[in-house]
């Protein structure tokens, strides 16, 4: 049988093919019945332009229902879908398209005459365009072809998708993702966060990360429910909508944007069943504040491009802040030492590993890369670095890269940035270490506050009898925001390089 992901979605679909399965913001919407003749004849045109399964095709668009429906096209052909941030340079695309090689690749029509000629000089057959309204070579196009199209059978190994990561510490790598991976995490996911039919999800996150498109999309596709979908993150159109939605997923800037505006009130959160965060850690003190305006609990998890999602606070029980909860059902999650793996116990910290049926099956087209990732007995290593409390929540104290070793002791930079932002007056810090002449690295704390009252001896006079001497920042500098990529994630290697030399003349 085959195990084309879309026709394992489609086998969720609603009876009533006229349930909303995308409910654009002026309130019209695309059906479940609407989905199989869209993306039927964009599947047709991949088809007739040569795409053949196990082909990549590229999309560099802005997020709209058109963008998603190509996703669910691709996996209907049996291709291996290839979204790139809109935001990337052409620089950047042209590494992604020489990397890849896609046999189709969509851009957006202001970008064609660049990209027409990056395309003709890597030899890439096809090129189409699609504009976030929809306008475009693309739609074009497709409006000629036929509805029927049959599911390219598929087996759960093939691949449905590549995800390049961030490329924070060299060229970015495409992670190979199958149709197994994705679908066992949507499906996990339904179960553990308690999807139904009948939930309306808040979608204000982009497409082309793991986040959006599948933690998101394939969770709702998995259940037969609906997404509200906003073509951006806009605070003023998550409070005017939330009363029509039952879930959000967002990240941690969701929620401080959100607390900023008065108008976020328990009333307008009353019709919510879950607020979701992940991609970023998400600060103990707005997890409190959200509490206390709406009564909920935020519910924070964990997961990487490579792995899908690993862990999830509970949808009953604790949800603990600071950590990410306990492994997902069919996740195994362990900790060992960076350097040879050795296993290491309860509470002790080291690189956080997992194996299941959600992690990716290797690197695009890096072997080697993909051998150093895995240990011998197939566990993937995160590059995380995290603990296993008593409980077995997992608590992430940083990135190995981000680890800071200063006079021969470790530093944590979680650590640090929990104390530090719990101060009053304190909205946000990033720890970062960077070249000391005595210690090697010093520890440094970026910090954005929240109006005055708050200074730098303020922030180290206050870690005295909280931090050991070692971690406590031996500079605090102020700043009006902290730099960050796309899905909100503090750019720490922007700040280790803006600060580079701030010990150079001590």
């Amino acid at each position: 049988m085959s195990q084309n992901l879309f026709a394992t979605f489609r086998s969720r679909f609603p009876a009533d093919p006229e349930a909303p399965f995308l409910i654009s913001v002026d309130g019209s919407a695309i059906s479940y019945g609407e989905i199989l003749p869209r993306t039927g004849r964009l599947a047709n045109l991949f088809a007739a332009r040569g795409v053949r399964p196990g082909d990549r095709i590229a999309v560099h668009v802005e997020k709209s229902v058109e963008a998603l429906l190509i996703y669910l096209a691709a996996l209907r052909a049996g291709a291996v879908y290839l979204p790139l941030n809109p935001g990337y340079t052409l620089a950047e695309v042209r590494y992604f398209l020489e990397d890849a090689e896609p046999a189709l690749f969509v851009c957006c029509p202001e970008d064609e005459t660049a990209m027409r000629a990056l395309c003709d000089g890597l030899e890439v057959p096809v090129l189409l365009t699609l504009g976030s309204d929809g306008s475009g070579s693309l739609t074009e196009a497709v409006a000629a072809q036929p509805t029927e199209f049959a599911d390219v059978a598929c087996g759960g190994g093939d691949l449905a998708a590549i995800l390049y990561t961030s490329g924070t510490t060299g060229r970015s790598k495409g992670a190979m993702l199958s149709n197994d991976n994705l679908w066992s995490n949507a499906e996990t996911l339904r179960q553990v966060w308690r999807f139904t039919p009948t939930d309306r999800l808040l979608h204000a996150l982009p497409i082309y990360h793991t986040h959006g498109l599948f933690v998101a999309t394939n969770t709702t596709l998995a259940t037969g429910s609906a997404m509200i979908f906003l073509p951006a993150f806009s605070t003023a159109e998550l409070i005017r909508l939330m009363p029509q939605a039952t879930v959000l997923m967002g990240v941690p800037t969701f929620y401080t944007r959100l607390l900023g505006d008065a108008g976020f009130t328990r009333e307008i959160a009353a019709a919510m069943r879950l607020f979701v965060s992940g991609s970023a850690p998400l600060s103990a003190e707005t997890h409190r504040q959200f509490s206390a305006r709406t009564g909920h609990a935020i519910l924070e998890r964990y997961g990487m491009t490579e792995t899908n999602m690993i862990t999830s606070n509970p949808y009953d029980g604790d949800r603990v802040p600071g950590s990410v909860g306990p492994p997902l059902p069919g996740v195994v999650v362990r900790i060992a030492e960076p350097e040879g793996g050795r296993l290491l116990g309860e509470g002790e910290v080291g690189v956080i590993e997992v194996k299941g049926p959600n992690v990716f099956g290797g690197y695009w087209r890096m072997p080697e890369k993909t051998a150093e990732e895995f240990r011998a007995d197939g566990f993937f290593i995160t590059g995380d670095l995290g603990r296993i409390d008593e409980r077995g929540y997992v608590h992430i104290v940083g990135r190995e890269k981000d680890l800071i070793i200063s006079g021969g002791f470790n530093v944590y930079p979680a650590e640090v940035e929990t104390v530090i932002d719990a101060i009053p007056g304190i909205a946000e810090t990033a720890v970062i270490g960077v070249p000391h002449p005595d210690f090697g690295e010093g520890v440094v704390a970026v910090v954005q506050a929240k109006g005055d009252g708050v200074d730098e001896q303020g922030v180290i006079d206050s870690l005295g009898e909280q931090l050991a001497r070692y971690k406590q920042p031996k500079r605090v500098i102020f700043v009006s925001e902290l730099p960050r990529n796309a899905m909100g994630k503090v750019q720490k290697k922007l700040l280790r390089e803006r600060y580079a030399d701030l010990f150079a003349s001590d």
